[in-house]
């Protein structure tokens, strides 16, 4: 049966990775650190998947932008204090590799930054899965739909056969913006209720449900 899509291209944190509580955490940590406005945890997690400087004028608006190389300090620190605990979602692993062995391109559009993403791809083992990837520092930042058009054009994906997997609505956006199909995953770091308006092909609540449609329907 012809493949529906032939470019699957997946956000990271909250999506693949099981770290959104562990970004959230070292955001509102890092603002403590600094003694700045403390976000809620839902605040917090609504950045998720935005470059650092978007992210940080979302959660601190009206703090000058001056201090937000010392915030994004904290934050690293407090991340990579919680980094070695985040793992990938139970099966992740396992649907990357039967997807890449299944005939699919795969690649990865994320807010983190290179240096970071490169570091989790050597950690789980998966960065020989991925044809192409790319992160907020190397251009723009979600939900502009650069990334999606830089990985289109060097692996020669149209369109119509590209599907963005991510859990945010910056994610959904993104793919919207670059005229994409997206799946929503309500498992991460958004609830199912903010991915629905972006009228995904899907909307799953597991990582299971994810790979049993990827496998049945893409």
């Amino acid at each position: 049966m012809p493949k529906r899509f032939e470019l699957l291209v997946f956000d990271w944190d909250g999506t693949l990775m099981d770290s959104a509580a562990a970004i959230s955490a070292s955001i509102r940590a890092a603002c403590g650190d600094l003694e700045l406005p403390v976000p809620s945890d839902r605040q917090a997690r609504f950045v998720i998947g935005l470059g650092l400087h978007d992210a940080l004028a979302h959660v601190l608006p009206g703090v000058d932008a001056a201090i937000y190389p010392k915030v994004a300090e904290r934050y690293r620190h407090h991340f990579l204090l919680r980094d070695g605990g985040t793992t990938l979602f139970p099966g992740a692993f396992e649907t990357i590799r039967e997807l890449r062995d299944g005939g699919f391109m795969l690649a990865v559009a994320t807010g983190k930054s290179r240096v970071g993403l490169d570091r989790a791809l050597g950690a789980t083992g998966l960065k020989p899965y991925f044809h192409a990837t790319r992160c907020a520092d190397e251009g723009f930042s979600k939900p502009h739909p650069g990334m999606l058009h830089e990985l289109m054009g060097d692996l020669g994906a149209d369109s119509d056969k590209t599907l963005m997997i991510g859990d945010t609505t910056h994610d959904m956006a993104m793919a919207q913006n670059a005229s994409v199909a997206r799946l929503g995953a309500a498992y991460g770091a958004h609830p199912r209720e903010e991915l629905l308006p972006f009228d995904p092909v899907a909307c799953v609540d597991r990582f299971s449900e994810l790979r049993e449609w990827l496998m049945q329907h893409a």
